[in-house]
């Protein structure tokens, strides 16, 4: 029996670590995830043997094998799946989903966008090279027209899928982005996604140095004008705050140069950053893009709403209430009910 007056044990980032080897590629971005997942994990004071991260196919997917916690590595596209089941049936958990873009985006669309449409209590974790890394650089759903891989010599030709779009238009309640070089946005992401009752998903750009190697330089480098960093109830300012984001009449995005001196923009003019604004703002926050824009990094859309596990039991309460507990064997033998003997006949 537990000691009440016994102070729990405070764990640090190595308590998350596993026993295994980290075997990603040399500069793969991945690690910086991982560590700064462990970091954030600990100093969130979780608890391991109620933290489970599961995963389907891919470089990222690995990630459930350095974690120790509870995990699986599963099946291809299939991570949201399987997550969905184990929170539905063990709602006490804290579950985290752990793909890729090509895992998530393209075999397992299907199975993201409903465990996001529903609402299930999932931190679902999106690596985005743009390019499939573990079969060795086929183009993915999220490269851009023209990128030459394996099985695109001459250039791609399919329009990529936009990750965070797809999240906003399948209806998760947490939508965000950052680089994966930006440990101190990541930790203050992760810490709000940990939090949030509802569907997260988080788009992580990441580096591929093998196959797609510098694809997010112009997000990562510390130039002005590479990102929009999102923070709550300010305007849309980058460049060091001489460059903002305007609506015209039209409702169409534009940069401005901002300031009280003719041609400027004041300030009050801009765009002002709501998490639980409109769905079609943060639409159109996410659809924000390079080379015409810089790219918003932060939570762009935080919305909570109930979520479907806590439906779902509230629902067998409200059964079970109404008709008492379930009987399987009086359920089996109810309605059209035969046995067949050892004679081969029907009784």
């Amino acid at each position: 029996m537990s000691d009440p007056a016994k102070k729990p044990i405070k764990l640090g980032k190595k308590d998350f670590e596993s026993d295994q080897d980290v075997r990603w590629c040399p500069g793969c971005g991945d690690y910086a995830i991982l560590s700064t997942v462990q970091r954030s994990l600990a100093s969130l004071g979780v608890k391991r043997e109620t933290t489970v991260f599961i995963s389907g196919i891919g470089c990222s997917s690995r990630f459930p094998s350095y974690m120790n916690t509870y995990g699986f590595h599963t099946i291809h596209g299939r991570a949201p799946a399987i997550a969905s089941g184990l929170k539905i049936t063990r709602p006490e958990l804290d579950v985290w989903v752990v793909t890729g873009d090509g895992d998530g985006l393209s075999i397992g669309g299907n199975h993201l966008m409903h465990a996001l449409r529903r609402n299930v209590d999932l931190k679902i974790m999106l690596f985005n090279n743009q390019i499939y890394g573990l079969t060795k650089g086929q183009y993915s759903p999220t490269s851009a027209v023209g990128t030459r891989a394996a099985s695109t010599p001459s250039g791609s030709l399919d329009y990529p899928i936009n990750p965070a779009t797809i999240a906003l238009g399948a209806g998760a309640t947490f939508v965000a982005r950052v680089a994966d070089t930006d440990a101190k946005l990541m930790m203050t992401i992760l810490e709000r996604a940990y939090h949030h009752k509802g569907s997260v998903f988080i788009e992580y750009l990441q580096n591929c140095p093998v196959f797609n190697d510098g694809i997010w330089d112009a997000v990562k480098d510390d130039a002005p004008g590479h990102q929009i960093v999102l923070v709550e109830g300010k305007p849309l300012l980058f460049a060091g705050g001489t460059k903002g984001i305007k609506l015209d009449a039209e409702l169409q995005p534009h940069i401005v140069d901002v300031g009280d001196a003719p041609g400027q923009t004041p300030v009050s003019e801009l765009i002002v950053h709501r998490e639980k604004g409109s769905a079609a703002y943060a639409h159109l926050l996410a659809s924000i893009h390079q080379p015409e824009f810089p790219v918003p990094v932060g939570i762009l859309y935080a919305n909570p709403k109930p979520t479907y596990e806590s439906m779902v039991h509230a629902q067998l309460a409200e059964a079970t209430a109404k008709q008492g507990p379930g009987d399987l064997e009086k359920l089996m033998y109810s309605g059209m009910v035969w046995e067949v003997g050892a004679d081969g006949v029907k009784h």
